[in-house]
């Protein structure tokens, strides 16, 4: 899969490396020079700074010094204490790292062949949907002799400022990395899917059931090597700013473990099994920590016996890393980022998911038909102008995830944009047989409206029905223009998934003698009441099937009730509209199903739009014998086929 990465900028690693060491050269990329074009486009470093490599900074450089661990990595000079935390994580995760970092142990400096040293390297993202393989010289930049951004604490270990140079010449230069999303560089080192939740608004910490099914959530991400990050929220004078209790405001921290700890003493800790939610996390800054429950050297530990100690390897030292009661953690951060790595793996023991991904643009035309960039439902008149994407549960319900990326912005800082767009997406229920674009929102249910934020992600985890569906992705403003990537996540394969295209059938050659529609006709079913028993207990198993020029819709059997709700919708674009449309009810038996009435519709276009309740009557024309129970429905005509 990683040898398949597209190489940045056409450069490819081996060539370069091996022309290198054929000319006896070492590399300098031409792509991303050592001038202060890299560094800034608006603030310069503090100070006079000299690009120098590994070998002049520190002696016998190395990629790795004792493996690579989230204790490496500290902070630089430039806000990117949220591009360190994702490194820390990332170096708590080898599947993920040996991704990022690749033929690692091929890279590393080799003091038996130092002819072999070529000053390049390379390393690789999940850019957009693709891995990219980006290629950096070694030239490191310094002030006074020492690196001024991401760095080691080992002074010739050089893994994450090399790394860090990568990702700053995929965003156009090191400045454009100052204040940006851990999430964001975690999707980037890994494609995981990232969730953004904000503890402050949803108030866990008042919430003890929401709380605990949050700590499971958590601990689910996190047992599944999945990532999570961590913030408080800060007005802009307060970046970074170190709070009493130690932690510091407007400033990234890397999960490093979610875990249940068991409370007591010796054998009597295992009868009782008495554990308390704990998290644990890293400062960027390899300082400055937590000073109130649970902190390193607090008095709660004194709860907790020698050998669990032992297990979760409790260190009294300011390294950065502490450990905090998920309650007082729900209370005190505001924001934090949960990425998922979706498994997609057919051998698993773990739940998989069907993946989906649909890659489109918010376009700009004159003609309504064609526009593509409605803005939010806020815009009657232009929501439905959105791109679509169709998708069925197959299940009775079922768990479905939808991730709406844009393209990163960060690589046009340098020309004064770069900001993200606002961007959201709405999920509709629509007809069982839909096949073409919506174009009016007549009976179908908003189920979900995602929150509209610049996020570059917006995600959501929603429990849908049975039912086809279709999601509408949108900036928040009409007129908006950019690119997206959809993922959808749902737990069995939703069958059909696919982007609407088409308003209406296509003429074909063959419509001439066919025929071709000449009016479309959406039908809801809200329920049936009073119907008559169909068993001996006084019950029935009622569904309904709505009928029209030989094609139906069929609802799902509602059991043990007289008083069904079908809440479902069909539409049918017709030839010959004098034909009428039938919904017929029926009880459904194991050994044969058993007619519970019907309603036959005229479908006119005059006739009447509103919700109507109607009698049921036996099979015949739309005057035959009542039979017991009513329908409510809605039926709606148009000779317009693009109307609905």
């Amino acid at each position: 899969m990683f040898s398949s990465a597209v190489p940045h900028k056409n450069q490819h690693y081996t060539e370069l490396k091996r022309n290198c060491i054929k000319d006896k050269t070492l590399f300098e990329d031409p792509e991303f020079p050592a001038t202060s074009a890299s560094l800034y486009f608006r603030k310069p470093p503090p100070g006079f700074v000299e690009w120098k490599r590994p070998g002049e900074i520190g002696n016998d450089p190395h990629l790795f010094v004792e493996g690579i661990s989230s204790h490496d990595l500290n902070q630089g000079v430039v806000g990117n204490c949220w591009f360190v935390a994702a490194c820390s994580c990332l170096a708590l995760k080898p599947n993920l790292w040996k991704k990022v970092i690749p033929d690692y142990s091929e890279q590393e400096w080799d003091p038996k062949h130092p002819e072999n040293y070529a000053g390049i390297f390379h390393f690789q993202f999940w850019v957009f949907g693709e891995w990219v393989d980006v290629v950096v010289d070694d030239r490191l930049p310094t002030i006074n002799g020492e690196l001024i951004y991401c760095h080691s604490k080992d002074n010739n270990e050089f893994w994450s400022a090399l790394l860090e140079k990568a990702y700053a010449k995929l965003a156009g230069c090191y400045e454009s990395l100052e204040g940006g999303n851990t999430g964001d560089a975690v999707v980037d080192f890994s494609g995981a899917v990232a969730e953004a939740i904000d503890l402050e608004k949803e108030a866990f910490y008042e919430d003890q059931n929401k709380q605990d099914q949050l700590f499971e959530d958590l601990l689910k991400v996190y047992d599944r090597g999945g990532i999570i990050s961590c913030s408080i929220r800060a007005q802009p004078h307060e970046i970074e700013l170190r709070m009493a209790n130690g932690l510091v405001k407007g400033h990234a921290y890397s999960v490093t473990a979610v875990k249940k700890v068991r409370l007591g003493h010796g054998l009597l800790a295992y009868f009782k099994n008495e554990t308390i939610p704990l998290i644990r996390m890293r400062n960027p800054w390899g300082k400055t920590e937590w000073k109130g429950a649970w902190s390193d050297s607090s008095e709660e530990w004194s709860k907790v016996g020698d050998m669990e100690r032992g297990n979760l390897g409790i260190t009294v030292e300011d390294d950065g890393e502490f450990w905090m009661s998920f309650t007082d953690w729900c209370k005190l951060f505001t924001d934090a980022d949960v990425c998922r790595l979706i498994n997609t793996s057919l051998i698993s023991v773990h739940k998989t998911w069907n993946e989906v991904v649909h890659f489109g643009s918010w376009t700009k035309n004159a003609d309504p038909l064609l526009n593509r960039c409605g803005g939010c439902a806020n815009h009657k008149q232009t929501f439905l102008q959105n791109p679509q994407y169709l998708f069925d549960v197959t299940k009775e319900e079922d768990e479905v995830l939808i991730s709406l990326q844009q393209r990163d912005m960060k690589i046009h800082r340098k020309v004064g944009q770069g900001e993200n767009l606002s961007i959201g997406f709405g999920v509709f229920k629509v007809e069982l047989n839909r096949k073409y674009r919506m174009h009016d929102i007549l009976t179908q249910q908003c189920v979900a409206t995602s929150t509209y934020i610049n996020a570059r992600t917006v995600f959501m985890r929603i429990t849908l029905q049975q039912g086809r569906y279709v999601i509408i992705p949108t900036t928040f403003k009409p007129q908006t223009l950019g690119d997206y990537m959809i993922r959808v996540f749902t737990d069995v394969d939703s069958n059909c998934r696919y982007e609407l295209t088409e308003d209406k059938p296509k003429v074909r050659c063959w419509s001439s003698f066919l025929g071709y529609p000449q009016a479309v006709t959406h039908v809801y079913v809200h329920g049936a009441e009073g119907l008559e028993n169909q068993d001996s207990t006084g019950g029935a198993d009622p569904y309904v099937i709505i009928s029209c020029e030989g094609r139906s819709v069929k609802s799902l059997i509602k059991k043990d009730t007289l008083q069904p709700e079908f809440a479902i919708s069909g539409i049918f674009y017709r030839k010959n509209p004098r034909k009428p449309i039938t919904v017929q009810v029926w009880n459904s038996n194991a050994v044969k199903d058993e007619f519970m009435g019907q309603v036959v519709l005229s479908g006119l276009v005059k006739d009447t739009t509103d919700p109507q309740r109607l009698k049921l009557r036996k099979q015949g024309g739309q005057m035959a014998d009542e039979m017991p129970g009513n329908i409510g429905l809605r039926i709606i005509t148009s000779t317009q086929l693009t109307a609905m």
